[in-house]
């Protein structure tokens, strides 16, 4: 691909989440020239765009491309190493983007965290882009890059610390930031799309066979309760639908390349909740979660709630981004009780600041690092960041200031 025009283009650049990729790459992508291009419907905004951003971002060329458009998308694809996609919601706009890159053979990293839609990616493309040796990496945001190099981080302490598996891995969240217009508009969709039913399958992204009782064991939590593990109460995780799924795929993945995660390996994630008074607030904030998600599903509900949420194209104010933050530790237990655990830390809003940085990152590391990603040059398919990333997201991410450390 060292012959194509660009290095990296960004489609959705006019989007709340695509204009803060656009100033992170301009800020902080690598020594050298870095050839990129926006892309996205409406000329003028990208002009605006571009020059709201300045600096660098005034060099990068602009592409009209239409998703509904599969020539200009062809063109597009065809004239980059890597494409980044920020514009959802992705089974909507997605399908021609991906098919495109397949098509070109051009890796592909996205910030979906809808699963469903990534579902019909992998039967689809999954087998090609193997034997082809494209990497399509979805879930590159704050969903799911935490989860899935926590866990996987984890399990290689395991196997290099005591030489087992890890029977279980159990990933705890804290995190403080506000919501984004796409990330509304994408949940309502799933809502109306009734998608519910295959995302409550626990094993929905793998592509392995797993009987009701694996099932059982790994379905969603729903209640709170007190963990001996933090020794306080949690509650359930609200992006745990899709990064159980995620981190699953990833072990099923891991097995296939012969890199285990163990025989009967299982993940779970909650939010967790800190005295004084924490059952208290696991109560509450689960009560809320749960009435928020069900006055989302009726039209009634989204009438009376959409007017305090963003819109599209809005997001958090600059003060509530800088001041958000998360904490993420993953404590596993092997198959011998030994326990080893990770904790990963940021500064800023998970869903727009920490969700652009991994996305970016992600895309850095293809372009900086292909040699050295997991599997080699060589790998291909619907990957994960584990297990299309791996230690060379790892290795950016501390450097860009996440804290990634042993627990």
């Amino acid at each position: 691909m060292t012959d194509r025009d660009y290095d990296l283009v960004l489609y959705g650049a006019t989007g709340f989440v695509g204009r803060q990729t656009l100033a992170y790459v301009v800020k902080h992508r690598d020594s050298g020239e870095l050839r990129f291009a926006i892309a996205g419907r409406n000329r003028a905004k990208l002009e605006s765009v571009r020059t709201q951003i300045g600096g660098a971002a005034r060099k990068a060329d602009i592409l009209v491309v239409d998703s509904r458009d599969q020539p200009t998308l062809d063109v597009m694809t065809a004239r980059t190493r890597v494409l980044l996609n920020t514009a959802g919601p992705f089974s909507i706009s997605g399908d021609a983007v991906v098919d495109a890159c397949v098509r070109s053979r051009t890796h592909y990293v996205d910030i979906t965290g809808e699963t469903t839609w990534v579902r019909v990616l992998i039967d689809r493309y999954h087998a090609r882009c193997a034997a082809e040796g494209t990497r399509i990496i979805p879930f590159c945001g704050f969903d799911s890059v935490p989860s899935d190099l926590g866990a996987w981080l984890v399990v290689r302490r395991a196997w290099q610390a005591f030489g087992v598996p890890c029977a279980s891995v159990k990933a705890y969240f804290q995190a403080s930031g506000g919501f984004n217009g796409g990330t509304i508009a994408t949940f309502i969709y799933s809502q109306q799309s009734r998608q519910q039913d295959l995302m409550r399958d626990p094993f929905l992204l793998d592509q392995r066979d797993h009987s009701a009782e694996e099932a059982a064991r790994n379905g969603d939590i729903s209640q709170v309760s007190f963990d001996a593990e933090v020794g306080t109460w949690v509650g359930p995780f609200f992006m745990a639908a899709i990064n159980t799924r995620v981190v699953r795929r990833s072990a099923a993945l891991a097995e296939s390349y012969s890199e285990p995660y163990g025989p009967a390996f299982q993940y779970q994630e909650y939010l967790k909740h800190d005295p004084p008074l924490a059952q208290a607030k696991a109560i509450v904030i689960t009560a809320v979660m749960k009435g928020f998600t069900a006055g989302m599903k009726h039209a009634v509900g989204r009438r009376l709630l959409l007017p305090f949420l963003p819109g599209p194209g809005e997001g958090p104010s600059e003060t509530t981004m800088a001041n958000g933050w998360m904490r993420c530790e993953v404590i596993g237990r092997t198959d011998i009780g030994k326990k080893l655990g990770v904790l990963i830390r940021d500064v800023g809003d998970p869903g727009n600041r920490i969700t652009t940085k991994c996305l970016c990152e992600a895309a850095l590391s293809i372009l900086c690092a292909e040699s050295r990603l997991p599997g080699g040059s060589a790998r291909g398919g619907v990957l994960t960041p584990a297990t299309g990333l791996g230690n060379v997201l790892v290795e950016r991410l501390r450097q860009a200031g996440m804290v990634i450390e042993p627990k």
